[in-house]
């Protein structure tokens, strides 16, 4: 047998690389800003890519996603945590087959889990990486610990923002507070900035560079411009109708702006230094930061 022979052999014997879904963290350094309206738009334009797309909101306390889906989810996290339901169970069916699963009071209570309690969730969370492409998680806004335990944990992370003054100083606030955590690895975690409600993408670009500026003079991080979406009127009115504005106006400038990120993000391939993860290990690096903290 020759040599190329023997290493397709030796290929074939190699088992398959787990399918792990692309975990992306949405978030901002104040409230009021459209972050869950990107959440939620960007699952659609990636479902429309034919990707398998599910939205987590860890915003605890709060319901604007399913808010934006017009849709009340039957079960949470915290019912698979601590009453037994399935993860099939907890995943709520939105419009064009995107999947939804409200965080209910399970976010905050992930330190508060057995062991027992950790395995079966991490156990359950493998599967979500089998039926996903992507995961897109829904954080509250500020910096909690809750915010940046799970922008830590995560590979990539989008940072939004608007021109006003507060969002940009809040948005630093944010990085400035990551970059004081221990657990932040600039090698291992992307951030990209989303300009919303901007006059057009150089407006955008310049609200980027004004923010960059102050990064990459006082902080050990980076930022990259992702892009931009545009002030639209079309996205009030979506949501007083409580659609995501990709579905109530898909040609509208915010939905083909929106469809434009997704799809560089979903050409986009994640240099090696900074290979997707998976939902099941981003949950337990969030859980292992949470004990760490309780033994302090």
């Amino acid at each position: 047998m020759d040599q190329a022979s023997q290493l397709r052999d030796k290929i074939k014997m190699q088992p398959p690389k787990p399918h792990l879904a692309r975990v992306i963290t949405v978030t901002s350094g104040k409230g009021g800003v459209g972050k869950s309206s990107i959440s939620v738009n960007l699952a659609l334009q990636l479902s429309r890519l034919g990707k398998k797309v599910i939205i987590l909101d860890a915003d605890f306390g709060l319901a604007n996603v399913e808010v934006m889906l017009g849709i009340r989810p039957r079960y949470t996290l915290a019912d698979l945590m601590f009453r037994g339901k399935e993860l099939n169970e907890i995943i709520t069916t939105g419009p064009e087959q995107i999947g939804f699963i409200s965080g209910g009071s399970g976010i905050q209570e992930l330190s508060n889990l057995s062991k027992e309690q950790i395995v079966n969730l991490t156990g359950s969370l493998y599967v979500l990486d089998e039926l996903a492409d992507y995961v897109i998680i829904d954080t509250g806004a500020g910096i909690s610990d809750a915010v940046l335990e799970f922008v830590t944990s995560c590979s990539e992370v989008l940072l939004v923002a608007t021109p006003e003054p507060t969002s940009i100083t809040d948005a630093y606030a944010l990085l400035k507070t990551l970059n004081k955590r221990s657990e932040y690895s600039t090698e291992h975690t992307a951030i990209k900035m989303i300009a919303n409600r901007v006059g057009s993408r150089e407006e955008g670009k310049a609200l980027f560079d004004k923010l960059s500026v102050v990064v990459n003079k006082f902080l050990q991080l980076k930022v990259e411009f992702l892009g931009a979406i545009p002030m639209d009127n079309s996205v009030p009115k979506a949501l007083m109708q409580q659609k995501p504005f990709s579905l109530a106006y898909p040609k509208s400038e915010a939905s083909r702006a929106v469809a434009e990120l997704a799809a560089i993000l979903d050409g986009h391939v994640e240099e090696e230094d900074k290979e997707q993860k998976g939902i099941k290990e981003l949950f337990s690096n969030v859980i292992r930061t949470r004990f760490r903290k309780k033994q302090v």
